[in-house]
């Protein structure tokens, strides 16, 4: 994923900007849905086993050439790496390699993860060319070995990488969930003869809604709780309709 057409400096946020949106409920407690989305059911957010962190990348999260909502994105970014960790959950890095000359070309400082790695069987980094991080990678394989049937994604860019990447996973039958709030986009800018510019939180929901009915959207990032993964138990179980908390 490289973005062609980021949004100005003086509209991004970095990763130490205090401008983390404090009334979406990050200090809600794991697993409880308060029905903030019109038309959202009540009850908890079923576990899932594993934590796509996409494209996390310094080039789009941190600096001049961020996405708007960084911070936002990084805090709960963290939040759910955490409890993933902690949970035993599988946790994939998915890292863009773009081409020659762009902000995310390898082994250039935009290109490098912006969270921690953590060593170990249960934490991994897939290095992927296109937008889809099952394509010509090994994704599907690592979700499969470790026995998981659900998990959830965060990062960048909502209507590029994350959603890519969630279309193919629900096309494999996985169960997957989208925290509203820990995903995001840039402005699109105006074309004319077309239409005007569109903010980056509008572009980010347009993108979660065309995911479909089968994908699950939650309102907060702190409402997705984690399991172990048990390996050999099978992957896939397809929520059957859209849910929204």
């Amino acid at each position: 994923m490289t973005a062609t057409e980021p949004a100005t400096a003086g509209t991004a946020q970095t990763e130490t900007g205090t401008e983390v949106e404090t009334a979406s409920g990050a200090g809600t407690a794991p697993g409880t849905a308060t029905g903030s989305a019109p038309g959202a059911p009540a009850g908890p957010v079923r576990p899932v086993e594993a934590l796509l962190l996409v494209d996390l990348q310094s080039a789009f999260v941190a600096g001049g050439e961020a996405v708007p909502d960084a911070a936002r994105v990084l805090d709960r970014s963290r939040a759910l790496l955490a409890r993933a960790r902690a949970a035993g959950a599988l946790v994939v890095h998915l890292q863009n390699d773009g081409a020659p000359g762009t902000v995310d070309e390898p082994q250039t400082p935009g290109w490098r993860l912006h969270l921690p790695v953590a060593s170990g069987p249960r934490e991994t980094v897939v290095r992927k060319t296109g937008d889809d991080g099952f394509d010509g990678t090994p994704l599907g394989a690592l979700l499969a070995d470790a026995g998981v049937e659900a998990l959830t994604l965060c990062g960048v860019l909502s209507e590029m990488c994350v959603s890519a990447t969630a279309r193919t996973a629900l096309a494999r039958d996985f169960r997957v969930v989208l925290p509203h709030d820990a995903h995001a986009t840039y402005d699109v800018p105006a074309a004319p003869g077309i239409g005007e510019s569109v903010p980056a939180a509008l572009a980010a929901r347009a993108a979660e809604w065309a995911l479909g009915d089968d994908v699950e959207i939650v309102a907060r990032a702190a409402e997705v709780t984690f399991t172990a993964a048990r390996p050999g138990s099978g992957t896939g179980s397809r929520a059957g309709s859209r849910t929204e908390r």
